[in-house]
Order: C-alpha cells, then structure tokens, then sequence
C-alpha cells in the first residue's frame, strides 16, 4: 500500500475497525470542540495572559487543521481516478464540506492580511462543526434523507408558508386599524403590525407589543388561537414525508436480502 493510499484511507471516514483512522477522526472532533470552546471564551473578560495562551492553542489547531487540509487535496486524485492532477483537485476542493473547512480557516490567515473584524471571523470559524458528520457514513444518509424530504415536499412547504404569511398580513392590517388610535406609539403603521403577527402566529409572544383595546383583544385571541393549527401545518407536512420515506426504505428492504439503510444499494450475497 502506497503512503498517499495509506494516507487517504486514515483522514477519510473509513471502516470503524481501523484504529488510525477512527483515532484521526476524534483527534480532529477533540480540537473542534476546542475551538469552539475558544469561541465562548473569547466574549468573556480574559486577563492578557489568559488570551495570549488561548491565542496560542487556537494557532496549533489551525495550523493541525490547514495540514488535514492539504492532506486531503492531496489525496483528491485517488477519488477523482479519472481526472489530471490538477482537475481532480478542483473538484475536490470545490465539494461542499471541503469549502466549508476552507471557509473555517481561512479568517485566521485574514486577520494578519487584512483589517477584518474579529466577531466576523469567530462566526467563520464555527462552520468547522460541519466536520461532524464526516465521522460516521450513516450520518451523511441521514443527511441526505432530510434534504430529500424537504425537496419532495418543497411545494406542499411552500404554499404552507404562503398561507401563513398572507394571514399574517391581513392580521397586522386588522390588529393596526384596531389599536393605532389607542397606542400610535406602539402601532406606527401596519409593519408594527406585522411584528405583532409574527410574534403571535409563531407562538413567540414576545410581550413588548400587545392589544389593550376590546376588538384588539378579540382579534389577538382569534389570531393565538388560530396560529396553533397554522404551526402544525408545516410539521405535519415533513413528518409525512419522513413516514414516505421510511416506507420506501422497507419496501426495497424486503427486496433484497442484505439492504444497506444507510447507503441505500443492495450489498448482495
């Protein structure tokens, strides 16, 4: 075995029986956590010493991260068999966990070249916890089982959710002809209106903006009441389709004999 073979084998997700790389994969899990606990403590009021060490940790880690970076570049041509040293690089780094790794490390190398702000760059960082679901092959199928429902129900989705939104209009309509002559503060116009009906049909009820008038409160209970069922709807909706789903997965278990649910391919014999 080659050492790029042997390499590739150890920094991807492979059997869960290779010690080197189930280790590889907690070792980089470890040091996520650890930036992310960087993150948190970098909002508190940290004495300098107590900075200057936490400045330190985060550079070892990126520095580990940009190495499993390159070594994965690296390694894209054992992949991408078909394609030149270059292409299948391309390819490679243009996947969507391998942007979101360059994503994540990339604001660490900004701040030296450029006045960026540091809020901004904490935020980059945490697209580093994508990682996570490489550790396993079974949560990449789960993965993709979510996005395959909320594209098969995308119309269903979206017409709920127009349904919703246009019943909030016409409630923050309502809610401003009824309450603007009592609170003009409260209720400008009919967008003061709107919030009140995305806090209220959302459940959110937020408290800082609310009906004191007696149709007001007739159409604030109306509305509260209302946006329970309007709430389930989209619920209920993905929930069918993870039923279809899950039927489907059993339908093509039963036809065949060693049925992955995972990778969803007949094994065979």
């Amino acid at each position: 075995m080659t050492m790029k073979l042997r390499t590739y084998k150890i920094i991807q997700p492979h059997k869960t029986d290779d010690i080197l790389s189930t280790g590889f994969d907690w070792f980089i899990v470890s040091l996520i956590v650890v930036n992310v606990i960087i993150i948190v403590i970098d909002t508190l009021d940290l004495p300098e010493r107590v900075s200057f060490i936490l400045r330190i940790i985060e550079t070892v880690t990126v520095a580990v991260f940009t190495a499993e970076y390159a070594l994965r570049l690296w390694t894209a041509d054992i992949i991408y068999r078909h394609e030149n040293f270059f292409m299948a690089r391309v390819k490679y780094a243009l996947t969507f966990l391998m942007l979101m790794d360059l994503i994540a490390i990339m604001p660490f190398y900004l701040q030296f070249a450029f006045y960026v702000d540091i809020n901004i760059l904490r935020i980059f960082r945490l697209f580093r916890m994508i990682w996570f679901f490489r550790i396993k092959r079974e949560y990449i199928k789960a993965l993709s089982n979510i996005f395959d429902v909320f594209r098969r129900k995308a119309a269903h989705l979206f017409f709920a959710i127009l349904i919703i939104f246009v019943l909030m209009v016409i409630a923050s309509i309502l809610m401003y002809d009824a309450e603007h002559k009592a609170q003009p503060d409260v209720f400008k116009n009919a967008l003061s209106g709107l919030w009140w009906s995305v806090i209220t049909i959302t459940t959110v009820g937020y408290g800082e903006i609310y009906p004191i008038t007696a149709m007001g409160k007739v159409l604030g209970a109306f509305f509260s009441m209302l946006s329970i069922g309007l709430i389930a709807v989209p619920t209920g909706i993905i929930s069918a389709g993870f039923i279809e789903k899950a039927r489907e997965e059993r339908a093509a278990a039963k036809g065949s004999k060693r049925f992955c649910p995972y990778c969803g391919n007949d094994t065979g014999e």
